[in-house]
């Protein structure tokens, strides 16, 4: 029977949208089942989520039924992939059902990942299997955790299919949530057309729909760009203080709304490395963890390349002259905002000229020294209790860096605050827990072969109050063994 509710939903892009997407329908399955429901926040979402974490709600979330209201279609876009321009891309694997309102009166929507092929398929099969759907349910909530603008996963099902990837895998699909799933590749898809009325449809759709402050602006289109590159600096600035590598930040992944989106070859840094890349296709490192920033700059450059006729319709060299001016703030923009997430991170309360060389300095004596990123700032906590001994043990070498910690502890004093006070609102903000990479792996390995989900919500539950040591679970602070060899993520496709 299908869902007895009718789901809200308030479907803008598929009433404002057309040409944009194709209306489809998922592949039927034969015995869906929910392995996780998210009842949080499916009460943001203003759901019911007792009738939806059911036998009929795996029917909806799994695409074999679809509720009264709801609109399935895949969106179509395009992308620039490790640098080189796809032109034609699209939702080859995943559904967008519809949009609701939620108790935050904020769009949001309603996407099944892993629904079967659609007509930007190419040649897959558009399915998922439990290993990724778990991934990606597992990292994105961890990021919301950490405050991380992300996609959320409403739900997990297995289809009772049997998928080849390395042999069979059991099918799987994730229903995820966003505030939009609209990205740099959508516009590149039009643009690339010449169609520049379907770019100014988009645009003026994704400023009413994120950016309804600059409807009334001179010069709306230039000021989209900017507000996209405040968005993609903060965020990036925030992946980058915990030490997340996303792992394949094509332009098709960059959103325009601000959140990490597609969790496939992504992974939380353990020893502290700039180069380090952990995408078993990114083999020149284009994507690595210390290459980010310049990335998004990069995908910001051609999202600007997408607008240049709206920016100025009359003077075209103009209109490039204003994009790049904008695009050439993004370094100091980002700066600033990375800036304000290492400062609370060492606990500097204000700023004082001479603070954004003390953090560089920071990562200057962690460099090839095998320091685990995470456990290095609360160490520092610990150290400020009058605990050095376990800071200096994550070094190799310590001795370039006890300077280092003199300098930090002499500036602290300038803020004329008790060093335990400090250390304390230092671990409000600085992860004991994290998704480490062997632990993702352990959880969804029995997963996928043995149908046992009891490590994969262990870890969930673990990661869902990351700052506040409990007992029993020092396993998940720490990292890999170092015999563990190196680390290597899969897209998952």
């Amino acid at each position: 029977m299908p869902l007895s509710q009718t789901i809200p939903f308030d479907n803008s892009y598929a009433k404002q949208m057309e040409g944009f997407y194709v209306a489809w329908e998922g592949a039927k399955v034969p015995a869906p089942e929910i392995i996780q429901f998210n009842g949080d926040l499916a009460k943001e979402l203003g759901l019911d989520g007792e009738e939806l974490n059911s036998k009929e709600g795996a029917e909806f979330f799994a695409g074999n039924e679809m509720p009264l209201g709801a609109s399935p279609l895949a969106q179509v876009y395009a992308g620039h992939q490790f640098g080189g321009f796809s032109p034609q891309l699209g939702d080859g694997r995943a559904l967008l059902v519809g949009e609701v309102i939620d108790q935050n009166n904020i769009r949001r929507d309603i996407q099944l990942k892993g629904s079967g092929q659609t007509p930007f398929s190419r040649r897959g099969d558009g399915k998922a299997v439990v290993g990724p759907v778990l991934r990606e349910y597992l990292i994105g909530e961890a990021m919301h955790a950490l405050s991380i603008p992300t996609t959320r996963a409403l739900a997990a099902t297995t289809t009772g299919e049997k998928i080849v990837r390395n042999g069979f895998e059991p099918g799987a699909v994730l229903t995820r949530v966003a505030s939009s799933h609209l990205r740099v590749g959508t516009f590149q898809f039009f643009a690339a057309r010449k169609d520049t009325e379907k770019v100014r449809q988009l645009a003026d759709y994704a400023i009413k729909r994120h950016y309804t402050e600059l409807e009334n602006s001179e010069n709306k289109y230039l000021e989209l760009l900017k507000a996209v590159m405040v968005k993609q600096a903060q965020l990036v600035a925030k992946w980058m203080s915990v030490g997340f590598v996303h792992g394949v930040m094509n332009t098709d992944n960059m959103t325009i709304s601000g959140e990490t989106i597609d969790y496939g070859p992504c992974a939380f840094i353990d020893y502290y490395k700039p180069d380090a890349v952990f995408s078993s296709i990114d083999e020149q490192g284009r994507y690595a963890y210390g290459n980010q920033p310049n990335i998004a700059q990069w995908n910001l450059a051609r999202f600007a390349e997408t607008l240049i006729q709206l920016i100025d319709p009359d003077d075209n060299d103009n209109a490039i002259k204003l994009a790049t001016n904008a695009l050439n703030e993004f370094p100091l923009i980002y700066q600033d905002y990375w800036f304000d997430e290492m400062r609370v991170k060492i606990g500097l309360a204000d700023k004082k000229d001479g603070d954004l060389d003390l953090i560089n300095e920071l990562y200057q004596a962690m460099d090839g020294q095998s320091v685990d990123h995470t456990q290095l700032f609360r160490k520092l906590a610990d150290a400020l209790r009058g605990d050095e001994k376990t800071l200096f043990e994550l070094f190799d070498d310590e001795t370039g860096f006890k300077p280092w910690l003199e300098k930090w502890k002499t500036r602290l004093t300038h803020n004329k605050t008790d060093f335990k006070k400090i250390a304390t609102d230092m671990d409000k903000v600085n992860p004991l827990y994290i998704p480490r990479n062997h632990k993702v792996e352990e959880a969804l390995k029995v997963a996928s072969k043995d149908s046992d989900y009891a490590p994969f919500k262990k870890l969930l539950d673990v990661l869902m109050n990351p700052y506040e040591a409990r007992e029993g679970l020092k396993d998940y602070e720490e990292p890999a063994p170092k015999d563990n060899g190196p680390y290597v993520t899969f897209c998952g496709t």
